[in-house]
């Protein structure tokens, strides 16, 4: 790497911090184009280009630069939550929920209890939970010739791994795999919170855990209203208790928590985007 790929990859660091993005990943490509393979500049690049939805490309990025050297403990947490999230955002919540748990073994961090409490309320929302007894029925119905022959053979099975817990899999139902994911969740969601209980994204997603995974509006309330209280301007806490001012028929003091909401600087793990929350204003307001 040269004195020049360095100087432009600090310019671009300090344009970034301007917001002129456009201009910092200029320069950042080309520094890294020009050998720069440092954390301090690699990081940031990944997160401007996640933020703007390019996760295809920041998911690549991160895999070829995960050996940078001289990365601290602190900026491998960062990159493997930066993956984490284009998993996620790639519509591979499982691949993310695994990375992250692998690294938390390994070490806890506030960032790491952040975003893989809000993966797990993600993967268990009671939207994505499967129709159980379809599922049975379906498992009861005699195989096709068809799915016979493309079974795996015992051939293919002996040289297949075994993954941790496979047995214990075995014996479980779908409806118990997800009923301990759940339980899983919840433990470690309640983990997070005794490890931060002043961390305003660990008490949204107990919030959200609550009303999303267990579908308990009211007692969802409660870890809502302390998240707010340390952070008022937290996007997904602010439209979660407009959806309480909805119910309360108080659609004026809805309205002013989405506006504020619609202020906030949105991130990939946020359940509402800035459009959806636009609309819901608008629907509100009567003006569509």
């Amino acid at each position: 790497m040269g004195i020049k790929a360095y100087f432009k990859g600090s310019k671009a660091i300090k344009l970034h911090k301007k917001g002129e993005n456009e201009a910092a990943k200029r320069l950042y490509e080309e520094a890294f184009a020009e050998g720069l393979n440092d954390p301090r500049f690699l990081l940031p690049y990944a997160l401007l280009i996640i933020r703007e939805g390019q996760y295809q490309e920041a998911k690549e990025f991160l895999v070829k630069h995960q050996k940078a050297p001289g990365m601290t403990p602190n900026q491998r947490v960062e990159l493997m939550v930066y993956y984490a999230v284009c998993c996620f955002r790639l519509n591979n919540v499982d691949k993310g929920i695994d990375t992250l748990e692998q690294q938390f073994r390994k070490t806890q961090t506030g960032l790491i209890y952040q975003t893989l409490g809000y993966l797990y309320v993600e993967k268990y929302d009671l939207s994505r939970k499967p129709d159980f007894a379809a599922v049975a029925a379906a498992a009861a119905e005699p195989e096709t010739a068809e799915a016979t022959e493309t079974q795996e053979t015992p051939a293919d099975a002996a040289e297949a791994p075994a993954e941790e817990g496979a047995e214990a899999d075995k014996k479980r139902t779908p409806e118990e795999e997800w009923n301990a994911g759940v339980e899983k969740a919840e433990t470690f969601i309640l983990q997070s919170v005794d490890y931060d209980d002043e961390d305003p994204i660990c008490l949204d997603n107990m919030g959200q855990f609550i009303y999303r995974v267990k579908g308990d509006k009211a007692e969802a309330k409660q870890w809502f209203d302390k998240a707010i209280a340390l952070k008022d301007t937290q996007i997904d806490t602010l439209w979660y208790l407009s959806r309480y001012d909805l119910d309360n028929g108080d659609e004026k003091a809805a309205v002013e928590k989405l506006e504020k909401a619609a202020e906030g600087r949105f991130s990939p793990l946020n359940y509402c985007d800035r459009d959806m929350v636009k609309q819901e204003i608008a629907r509100l307001k009567g003006e569509h």
